[in-house]
């Protein structure tokens, strides 16, 4: 029991108790705006940027260049999709549940290689760019921000590159040292497939009344 909670945990006795604490924290928001947003509520919002906030405090401190800057640009998303998914696009009507149109997809490819590029460029200014989990770090980060700007834009699709991420950063955070986090991100996995069929029946069900 002892090698098991070590071969987890044991990376824990290196932080302070304060960074283990604001990781518990920043993880509990993170996945209350995972549910919020599967219910298709706001406030996935003003949760998000509450962990994004503390992730990007953490990560900046542990040096992690590419998660910092994947919370860093959540946070900005936060409030830009705050503000789509408040916005009423009639007297009555808020911003609905859409899929992408063949101009958002373009968007999307502009943005992931964009980000590609500048993680690279990131990366190698902060002479980083040294191992294999830069490579899977800023392909995650690509992905990532291709998704937060859907769900921003309320498009169903965001859940599909949520799951993509999730699944990839389960064993990488595991093997950065960061535990919790690792956990984090295979309850996200769950939480966007159900994401992904609650929103799939919604936007079913705003058709059938359009």
């Amino acid at each position: 029991m002892n090698l098991l909670f070590e071969f987890f945990f044991g990376q824990y006795s290196e932080y302070s108790i304060t960074d283990i604490v604001l990781e518990l924290i920043a993880i509990i928001f993170g996945l209350l705006s995972v549910l919020f947003s599967k219910q298709n509520k706001v406030l996935v919002f003003p949760t998000g940027i509450i962990s994004t906030l503390i992730f990007v405090y953490l990560l900046y401190k542990w040096e992690l260049i590419g998660d910092m800057l994947i919370n860093a640009y959540y946070f900005v998303m936060s409030v830009y999709g705050w503000y789509v998914w408040t916005r009423k696009i009639d007297n009555k009507t808020v911003t609905l549940i859409s899929r992408t149109n063949s101009k958002e997809k373009q968007l999307m490819l502009v943005i992931f290689i964009l980000t590609l590029l500048f993680v690279f460029c990131v990366y190698k200014g902060f002479d980083k760019w040294n191992s294999w989990v830069a490579y899977v770090d800023t392909l995650t980060t690509a992905i990532f921000f291709v998704g937060m700007w859907l769900m921003a834009r309320r498009k169903i699709e965001n859940w599909l590159f949520w799951i993509v991420g999730d699944i990839i950063s389960v064993p990488l955070y595991f093997y950065k040292g960061f535990t919790f986090t690792s956990f984090q991100y295979l309850v996200f996995t769950i939480i966007a497939v159900f994401g992904y069929l609650a929103w799939k029946k919604n936007l079913n069900k705003n058709l059938q009344i359009a």
